[in-house]
C-alpha cells in the first residue's frame, strides 16, 4: 500500500510537535510528512523573544529547538520559506508559493494539521507601517526589532514607545529598559495586565513607575507621526504626541485563521477554529488544528476562549500527532494560567477574574492578602499579594492573581491545580505544602489566601 500523506501547515510549536509525534508512531513508509513554514525559522520559543531582545538570551539560535535539518533527517520535509496560500478542502489538497523563487504549486494530502498560530494586532491607523513600528510574533519579527535598534546608532537620547501593556507589553518595556531606552507604555485600559484585576493591575503600574517605566492608562493611540526619513518620529494619542525612535506593537494577538476561513472550516466567537476533545476540526474527519489557531475549552468558565501559550501549542501538537500516527489523545481545556515578569516583578493569574465570573452569572467572593514569599525574617524576603476569588455559595475555586518578587509567580501553579480538580477553598487550606524559611512561610501566602476567602464565604452565606 502506498504511505498516507500528512501536510502540516505551520513550522513551529503545535505543527512540529504534531509532526514529530506521528513520525515517532509512523515510520515513512506509512505515512509521508510534509510540512509548510512561509518564515526563515523552525520551531523556536516565541515566548523568549523579549529576553533575547532584552539581552538575557544570548543569541537567536539559542530558542531553536530543532533545526530544519534535523527535522528533515527525521524524514519529515520541512519546506522552509514557503506559504500554503488556499485550501482546497473538497479536493484534499494545498496551494503553495515558494516565497523564494516564486514557484507555486498544488500537494494532496490524505491528512492535514493547520497550525498557523496568531498574529499581532496591528491597528488600521496612519503609520503603522512606517519603519521602526515593529510587532514581535516571530524570530523574524524580533530580527526585524534588533536591525531597527542597531540602525538607531550609539544615540546619546533614546526613546521607545510601546503599545499595550498586556504580556508582550510588559516584557517589551523591560526589554527597552535593558537596551538603554527611555520607555513609555501606552495603554488604552484603566491599568497594565488586562489579564488581572484592575486592583492587581494598579500593583504591576505603580513597580513599572518604580523601575522608571512611564505608564499611561487610558491612551487610545491615533496616529503613529513619522520624521522627513519616513522613519517613526511620535506616537500621537487622542490626548498628546509622545517623541518615539522606535515602538513595539504590544496589543496582544488574534488567531491566524484567514486561511481555513476562506476554506469554509468553522471558527468561533475569538476568531479561533473549533476543534474536538482530539483536536480534529468540527466536521471535519482528516483535518486537525492546533496552537495559537485555535480556541480552547475554558474548564472553569465553560466556554471557548482564545490563549496563545507555547505551552498549549506543544500539548495540542502532541495529542493531533498521537491521532495522526494511529494513537489516542485528548485535549481537554484550560484553566487560564500564565506568569510573566517585568525585571524583578513576578505576575501571575490563573482561573476567572471578577468580569470574567460575572459575564457567566457567578456569583463570588473575593480575598487579597499580603505576606512575602519568604519566611519574613529570612534575607531577601520581598512583599507578594494575592487575591483569590471563589464561588459564593459552594466555595469553589474560580480564581488566582499574584503579583510579587522572586518566587511569587510560580505559586500559581498551586491554584490551576485546585481549579483543574474543582476544589473548593476549604480543601485547599489543608493541601500540604513545602515549607523552610528560604523558601515560604510556615503558612503559605496561597493558604492564606485561601483561609481568608473561607471566612469570606461563610460571611456572604447564600
Amino acid at each position: 500500500m502506498a504511505a498516507e500523506r500528512l501536510v502540516v501547515i505551520g513550522g513551529d510549536a503545535a505543527g512540529m510537535s504534531a509532526a514529530s509525534q506521528a513520525r515517532r508512531l509512523k515510520a515513512a513508509d506509512a505515512l509521508e510528512i510534509v510540512a509548510f513554514e512561509r518564515g526563515h525559522f523552525a520551531s523556536y520559543s516565541a515566548c523568549g523573544i523579549p529576553y533575547w531582545v532584552s539581552g538575557d538570551v544570548e543569541a537567536r539560535d539559542d530558542l531553536i529547538a530543532r533545526t530544519p535539518e534535523e527535522h528533515r533527517e527525521r524524514d519529515i520535509d520541512l519546506r522552509m520559506r514557503t506559504e500554503v496560500t488556499e485550501l482546497d478542502v473538497p479536493g484534499r489538497r494545498v496551494k503553495a508559493v515558494d516565497r523564494e523563487s516564486g514557484k507555486t504549486y498544488w500537494t494532496g494530502y490524505d491528512k492535514l494539521v493547520i497550525a498557523t498560530g496568531a498574529r499581532p494586532v496591528r491597528p488600521a491607523l496612519p503609520g503603522m507601517d512606517a519603519p521602526g513600528v515593529h510587532g514581535v510574533q516571530t524570530l523574524d519579527d524580533g530580527q526585524a526589532l534588533l536591525d531597527s535598534l542597531d540602525a538607531l546608532g550609539a544615540r546619546e537620547s533614546r526613546r521607545a514607545v510601546v503599545v499595550g501593556a498586556g504580556y508582550i507589553g510588559v516584557e517589551m518595556a523591560e526589554a527597552m529598559l535593558k537596551r538603554g531606552f527611555e520607555v513609555t507604555v501606552l495603554n488604552r485600559g484603566e491599568q497594565p495586565m488586562a489579564t488581572l484585576d484592575p486592583d492587581m493591575g494598579r500593583l504591576v503600574h505603580d513597580a513599572m513607575d518604580g523601575l522608571g517605566i512611564t505608564t499611561v492608562n487610558g491612551a487610545a493611540v491615533t496616529e503613529i507621526l513619522t520624521g522627513p526619513d519616513g522613519r517613526v518620529r511620535e506616537v500621537a494619542t487622542d490626548a498628546r504626541t509622545y517623541p518615539a525612535d522606535v515602538v513595539v506593537l504590544g496589543i496582544g494577538v488574534e488567531p491566524e485563521t484567514a486561511l481555513a476561513r476562506e476554506a469554509g472550516l468553522p471558527v468561533g466567537p475569538h476568531g479561533g477554529l473549533l476543534t474536538d476533545l482530539s483536536m480534529r476540526v468540527v466536521g471535519h474527519e482528516n483535518i486537525w488544528a492546533g496552537g495559537d489557531c485555535v480556541e480552547v475549552l475554558d474548564l472553569v468558565a465553560g466556554r471557548t476562549r482564545h490563549i496563545a501559550l507555547g505551552t498549549h501549542a506543544n500539548k495540542h501538537g502532541q495529542v493531533i500527532g498521537s491521532n495522526v500516527g494511529g494513537g489516542y489523545g485528548t485535549f481537554p481545556g484550560v484553566v487560564g494560567t500564565a506568569v510573566s515578569k517585568v525585571c524583578d516583578l513576578e505576575i501571575a493569574r490563573t482561573g476567572l477574574r471578577e468580569k470574567d465570573a460575572r459575564a457567566v452569572g457567578l456569583r463570588y467572593v473575593t480575598a487579597t492578602i499580603e505576606s512575602t514569599q519568604r519566611a519574613g525574617y529570612y534575607p531577601g524576603a520581598r512583599p507578594m499579594t494575592v487575591k483569590m476569588i471563589a464561588e459564593r455559595r459552594t466555595g469553589r475555586l474560580l480564581g488566582v492573581q499574584i503579583v510579587g518578587r522572586e518566587g511569587s509567580a510560580k505559586r500559581v501553579d498551586v491554584a490551576a491545580v485546585a481549579l483543574t480538580a474543582g476544589m473548593t477553598v476549604e480543601q485547599m487550606t489543608a493541601l500540604d505544602l513545602g515549607y523552610a524559611p528560604p523558601f515560604s512561610p510556615v503558612w503559605d501566602p496561597v493558604l492564606v489566601a485561601a483561609r481568608r476567602t473561607v471566612t469570606a464565604v461563610r460571611g456572604a452565606g447564600s
